[in-house]
C-alpha cells in the first residue's frame, strides 16, 4: 500500500516538474531540456525542503556542529528511502537466513525488523544485511494498514515471530524496531507477553511521545502525541522485567521524534549516537555495531 503511494506521488512529481519545465521553456524560449532537468530537481528539491522543514523545527535549544551534519545526512536518507527503497517493495517480507554463518542460523538468534511511520520493510535493507553478515536469521514487517491504532499492529508482529520460530527452530527471538515501530513491540509484548522474547532494541522511538505528532490527525499519530493517554498506560502496563528485555537508542538531532532526549523508559539503558538525524538509525554503520553488540550479549535469556 505505501509503496504504491510513495509510486504515485513520485511520478506526480515527475509530471509536475516537466510540465513547470516545459511551460518555462515556453514562456523563455529556452531548450525544451529544461522540461526534463525540472522533472529530475522537482522530487528532490520536495525532498530537501521537507527533511529541512522537520530538522529545523525540531532543532534542540544549544544544538552543536552535529545538527548541520545531522540536516545533511538525514537528507541523504530521504532520499535514499523515498527515491530508492520504499516506493518499490512489492514481494512481502519474507525470512532471509543467514549468509556469512549458515551453520550459525540455530546458535545466533533470529531477529523480527518492525518499520516506523509511513515506512515498510525496505527501510532495513542494510540493517538486515548485516545482521545476516553476521548470523542473524531475520525477517520484516510490514505494518498495514498504514493509519490505524498500533494496537492493531500486535497481531502482525505476532505472525512474524511465529513464523520465524518455525522456519529456525528457535523459541525465542531478538526484536528491533525503529520510530513507532518500537511503540508496535511494545504494544505486542502487552498482548501476547514476553516468553519468545530475547532483546527488544528501539531506535529513535518515541516512548513519552513526539512533538510533530500534533500534526497528524491519524489513529497512530494521536496514539504518538507527547504524553497521550495511549502512551502512559501502555508504559503503566510493563513490569520490570519486561523493561529488562530492552535496550533504548536515541539521537539528540532527531527531526521526527522529539523532545530528543526524553525518549526513555525507567530501568532501560540508553545509548546515545549524536549526529544523526531520525531515518539515518536505520542503517548507520555506528548504530548496527552497537545494535550487533546487544544481540551477543551473553546475558541473553
Amino acid at each position: 500500500m505505501l509503496s504504491r503511494l510513495l509510486r504515485r506521488l513520485l511520478l506526480g512529481l515527475v509530471l509536475a516538474g516537466a510540465l513547470l519545465g516545459w511551460l518555462i521553456a515556453r514562456q523563455t524560449g529556452v531548450s525544451s531540456w529544461l522540461a526534463a532537468v525540472t522533472a529530475l530537481l522537482l522530487p528532490l528539491t520536495a525532498t530537501m525542503l521537507v527533511s529541512m522543514t522537520t530538522g529545523i523545527m525540531s532543532r534542540a535549544p544549544g544544538a552543536n556542529a552535529l545538527w548541520w551534519r545531522s540536516l545533511f545526512g538525514e537528507y541523504w536518507a530521504w532520499l535514499r528511502f523515498g527515491l530508492r527503497q520504499l516506493p518499490w517493495a512489492k514481494a512481502p517480507p519474507q525470512v532471509r537466513l543467514a549468509t556469512a554463518h549458515p551453520s550459525s542460523d540455530a546458535s545466533r538468534i533470529p531477529v523480527v525488523l518492525v518499520h516506523g511511520y509511513l515506512c515498510n520493510h525496505r527501510v532495513w535493507d542494510v540493517m538486515a544485511n548485516r545482521l545476516r553478515r553476521a548470523g542473524h536469521p531475520v525477517l520484516g514487517v510490514d505494518l498495514e494498514p498504514l493509519f490505524t491504532s498500533i494496537d492493531l499492529y500486535a497481531p502482525l508482529i505476532e505472525k512474524a515471530v511465529a513464523e520465524l520460530c518455525r522456519q529456525t527452530g528457535s523459541q525465542k527471538v531478538a526484536l528491533i524496531g525503529h520510530s513507532m515501530g518500537g511503540l508496535a513491540i511494545r504494544a505486542w509484548m502487552r498482548t501476547y507477553g514476553t516468553s519468545r522474547v530475547a532483546r527488544v532494541i528501539t531506535l529513535g522511538t518515541p516512548h513519552v511521545g513526539t512533538q510533530i505528532a500534533s500534526r497528524v490527525k491519524t489513529d497512530n499519530g494521536k496514539q504518538m502525541l507527547l504524553r497521550s493517554a495511549w502512551l502512559q498506560e501502555l508504559a503503566a502496563s510493563e513490569t520490570a522485567s519486561t523493561r529488562s528485555l530492552m535496550r533504548i537508542a536515541i539521537t539528540p538531532q532527531d527531526n521526527i521524534v522529539y523532545s530528543q532526549r526524553e525518549q526513555v523508559l525507567e530501568g532501560v539503558p540508553v545509548t546515545v549516537f549524536d549526529g544523526l538525524g531520525h531515518l539515518e538509525l536505520c542503517f548507520n554503520g555506528a548504530v548496527a555495531a552497537w545494535v550487533l553488540k546487544q544481540l551477543e550479549d551473553p546475558t541473553l535469556p
